[in-house]
């Protein structure tokens, strides 16, 4: 789209809006929230995702609700991430991100038990545990028996881990950056916002099991629309 055609676009939002608000509402922050709005309401029609083809166009407009389609985002962007870390991990000791997210957690802490570290990981327990056996067979990570619980082991990475995961560091923060893409420093800022808002939101749902089946789901998405 030309400038002038977003410029005129532009101009008719500010005209509608002038003929639905009071003349002491017009201020700049109450049209931007006008705009949201409608930009909102418009998201079906507006919303274009290259994979789709030509049929079923009632599919597509589900698919092209605002939630639903940032849910599909997340899952495209989590493809492409895990993509390019399986490429940055390429001839290291790291065979998968869960790997190196793992070694990291280690990193800032003096132990941790199994059951801790799968858990911070946000892994189920039969891959959380394949992750730990691939890092002790090539002796990045340390195992001994936890006296506070004699079927425990406790964890922590050793000095072959550490020196591994600062040489990898580097790499990373080449990932990082592909990832967060042609963003401008500023919609980093508010994107990195949103995220971490709902980081806490689901993390707090996972640390307290709240989703365990299908009903759960339903149950929490009916408390969200009340709000």
């Amino acid at each position: 789209m030309k400038s002038y055609q977003l410029v005129e676009q532009l101009l008719k939002m500010v005209e509608k809006f002038e003929s639905q608000t009071d003349a002491n509402e017009m201020q700049l922050p109450n049209f931007v929230g006008f705009l949201n709005a409608q930009l909102q309401h418009n998201t079906a029609t507006a919303a274009n995702d290259v994979r789709f083809g030509q049929k079923e166009e009632e599919a597509k407009a589900l698919a092209h609700q605002l939630d639903n389609s940032i849910a599909r985002l997340f899952v495209y962007m989590s493809r492409y991430a895990k993509s390019y870390i399986k490429k940055a991990l390429a001839d290291s000791l790291l065979q998968t991100p869960e790997d190196f997210t793992c070694l990291a957690i280690l990193l800032t802490n003096e132990s941790l038990s199994k059951t801790e570290l799968i858990h911070r990981n946000l892994q189920e327990k039969t891959s959380g545990a394949e992750v730990i056996k691939r890092l002790l067979a090539v002796n990045l990570i340390h195992q001994w028996d936890d006296e506070n619980d004699k079927r425990g082991k406790l964890l922590s990475i050793t000095e072959k881990g550490k020196t591994l995961l600062y040489q990898i560091f580097n790499d990373m923060n080449h990932v990082g950056k592909i990832v967060s893409g042609n963003l401008t420093t500023t919609e980093k800022h508010t994107l990195h916002y949103l995220l971490q808002k709902l980081e806490t939101f689901h993390y707090d749902l996972y640390t307290q099991k709240s989703i365990r089946t299908k009903q759960d789901i339903f149950e929490i998405t009916t408390q969200l629309e009340k709000k």
